[in-house]
């Protein structure tokens, strides 16, 4: 890290504006939906979530795929420039069909953005700091998203949903392309060097995971049949189905108690301030006690947080929740994409973190679905309800079946990673 530290902090800002455009939707958007467009139905409500988290998915699929083929920094480019509508659309939208579109949009754009920054800062950092480069990654990313909330809550309130909210994300996609575009170098052959010089694990355990594996292999190894990659693929999808329910579903559970926009801005904000500046900790921490336990505590710790916000019905109450929520997220989100990292290949690694993306960021559909028809059918607090035990069982299928990932390598692996 250290002898790239100039390009790992430009890529920490430009996932920073990744962040801000995903932001400027977290608090608006759910009550544009009720009070603009008159959708009453959470299932419908819940649509733009829907659409944003099936394209992000398949996109990360394909970014990794394509940034081993053509280089990290163009797919990092074409991700900005499908950003660049979304907030117009944002603004101009005249029905909720064009909301969906927007979504859609910036599902792909986050997809081909937010991929490539972490596979960016997996190629520029050896394997022992891999855990502390991915928690200064989403760090920057969720911090970003949790100001950007903060700062359209209070926008919303002074003036009005639209369009002063989503001005935020024109300067951000304008800026993101900017430093993308000038600033920004290719990092793909870092990769190369480190899988040049890569050494298997002296246990065995990983023989089946050489370097010559195909996308197929590569899919169905981090998807299914290999333990670590597998179980972190799950997690990951749970953990992003609690995100897709507390996206959508809490700014209405809190309208419906009556808080204000602005303090519903707090509370959407509570959440990923926390996440994002845990994982500073968090991610680090993961290099020195290992990536298992982390995963598994975190996603029982949500567990617990959702629990709360089930049962609780005033404003402080639901802000101590959220931070919980925000702590628990910390310890799993920046692990998993560090647990990837520790197992896959260098020579395929990005194609693992493609699918771990996919289905990471399935997890919003998921949510969505699952969240919107519980709440039709029994309630917005039942919904949070059911996500809670289904993040406990996530965490306990991490506990039974996945291994340690982490271990410290010699030194001339590690000088191999960060070199060049």
């Amino acid at each position: 890290m250290r002898q790239n530290l100039a390009q790992f902090t430009l890529l920490v800002v430009v996932n920073a504006l990744v962040g801000g455009m995903l932001g400027q939707e977290r608090t608006v958007l759910p009550l544009l939906a009720e009070r603009e467009f008159g959708i009453t139905a959470y299932t419908a409500g819940l649509s733009f979530i829907l659409v944003f988290g099936l394209a992000k998915a398949v996109t990360n699929y394909f970014a990794g795929t394509l940034s081993d083929r053509h280089g990290r920094k163009p797919v990092l480019l074409a991700g900005w420039l499908v950003a660049l509508p979304v907030p117009v659309l944002l603004i101009w939208a005249p029905s909720w069909g064009w909301v969906i579109l927007a979504n859609l949009l910036l599902g792909i754009s986050q997809g081909l953005t937010w991929s490539t920054t972490v596979i960016m800062k997996i190629d520029l950092v050896g394997p022992a700091r891999r855990g502390l480069a991915m928690g200064l990654n989403e760090a920057a990313g969720y911090g970003a998203v949790a100001a950007t909330a903060l700062v359209t809550g209070y926008l919303a309130e002074a003036y009005g949903l639209r369009p002063a909210p989503f001005l935020l994300g024109l300067a951000f996609a304008a800026l993101g392309l900017g430093l993308s575009g000038g600033a920004v170098t290719e990092t793909r052959e870092h990769a190369r060097l480190e899988a040049a010089g890569h050494v298997a694990r002296a246990d065995g355990r990983h023989d089946h995971l050489h370097e010559g594996l195909n996308n197929r292999e590569v899919l169905v190894q981090t998807s299914f049949r290999e333990p670590a990659l597998s179980s972190a693929s799950q997690a990951g999808l749970v953990n992003n189905l609690n995100d897709g329910l507390a996206w959508g579903l809490f700014p209405v559970l809190f309208a419906g108690a009556g808080l204000s926009v602005s303090r519903i801005g707090i509370l959407a904000a509570v959440y990923p301030a926390v996440w994002g500046a845990g994982q500073l900790v968090t991610g680090a921490l993961s290099d020195r006690w290992g990536r298992k336990w982390m995963i598994a505590t975190g996603m029982w710790l949500q567990a617990v947080a959702l629990a709360v916000i089930a049962v609780a019905d005033a404003f402080v109450a639901w802000a101590g929740a959220a931070a919980l929520l925000g702590a628990g997220t910390a310890m799993v989100y920046p692990t998993l994409l560090a647990s990837i990292g520790d197992v896959a290949h260098p020579a395929w690694r990005a194609r693992a973190v493609g699918v771990y993306r996919l289905w990471r960021d399935g997890g919003f559909a998921v949510g969505a679905l699952l969240a919107g028809v519980v709440a039709d059918a029994l309630g917005v607090r039942a919904a949070v309800w059911a996500v809670a035990a289904l993040t406990a069982a996530s965490g306990l299928v991490v506990a039974v079946r996945m291994y340690e990932t982490h271990h410290r390598p010699a030194p001339a692996v590690g000088e191999a990673g960060t070199s060049g």
